[in-house]
């Protein structure tokens, strides 16, 4: 077996795994933790964390213990992932803070729920995992690598919602967000804290300023989205281009790549 089929071999596997376990037991999960820890939040992410063991499984197997940060792109900066994306989401918190009124029931658990959990755990699971390991370590190229991970990022996300309208609306955004954050992550020298952050602050400024009841949201919620979008990608490019960094999703990287 050849180092390339191993990775994806045991990346598909080990993400399976933990999808199932995820979508059968997480809630049995949470609320097990919830009766020691009392406090949903918390109960949340700890939840989130024990029901991706098959993530740290596979990585283990693939890289060894030392190299599983590194490979998940954690081991990049920070700092850099923070200004980033708050630059980049400054248009959404200034927008809806100008728009819509102030989310007076913003609650600990929902912030640790749908910003802190969601940013960190889909970002590290889907993003650093699934499409990275495939995309970094195989000759995929960046769309049968990213395919896979943004229909199951969209479809997680349904229950957001009802009727056909709608649920398309949120699978199609949700959809292409997880392309977005598996670019920028790409683009950004796989440093995984960028899409974290990115996720995290879109998903702060959505409920601080109560933007949308779903992750499809009205139109002028969208507008400044779009902007915040906009920016994510002509920074990049910017970026890349000032520190003479060639762009890593080119025609010879799309669907696989060439030497």
């Amino acid at each position: 077996m050849t180092k390339q089929t191993k990775t994806i071999l045991v990346t598909l596997l080990a993400f399976t795994v933990y999808f199932i376990i995820d979508e059968t037991y997480f809630k049995t999960l949470r609320t097990w933790f919830n009766g020691y820890v009392q406090q949903l939040g918390v109960s949340h992410i700890l939840a989130y964390a024990v029901v991706g063991i098959p993530v740290l499984a596979g990585l283990w197997l693939l890289h060894g213990r030392g190299k599983i940060a590194e490979s998940l792109g954690l081991s990049r900066s920070l700092i850099r992932g923070i200004l980033f994306a708050l630059l980049c989401t400054l248009p959404m918190f200034l927008g809806y803070a100008i728009l819509f009124d102030f989310n007076s029931e913003l609650s600990l658990n929902t912030f640790l729920i749908s910003v802190i959990a969601a940013a960190f755990f889909e970002e590290l699971y889907f993003r650093g995992f699934l499409f990275g390991q495939i995309y970094r370590y195989t000759g995929w190229g960046f769309l049968p690598s990213v395919l896979l991970g943004a229909v199951l990022f969209g479809l997680i996300h349904l229950s957001q919602g009802a009727g056909l309208g709608e649920l398309t609306g949120i699978f199609l955004v949700t959809f292409l967000g997880g392309i977005l954050y598996a670019w920028v992550f790409v683009e950004w020298n796989y440093n995984l804290w960028v899409p974290i952050f990115l996720h995290l602050f879109m998903n702060l400024a959505w409920a601080v300023f109560s933007a949308g009841d779903n992750a499809l949201g009205g139109v002028y919620a969208n507008v400044f989205r779009v902007i915040t979008i906009a920016m994510i990608i002509v920074l990049t490019l910017i970026y890349n281009k000032r520190n003479n960094l060639k762009t890593e999703v080119n025609r010879r990287t799309v669907w696989m790549k060439k030497e």
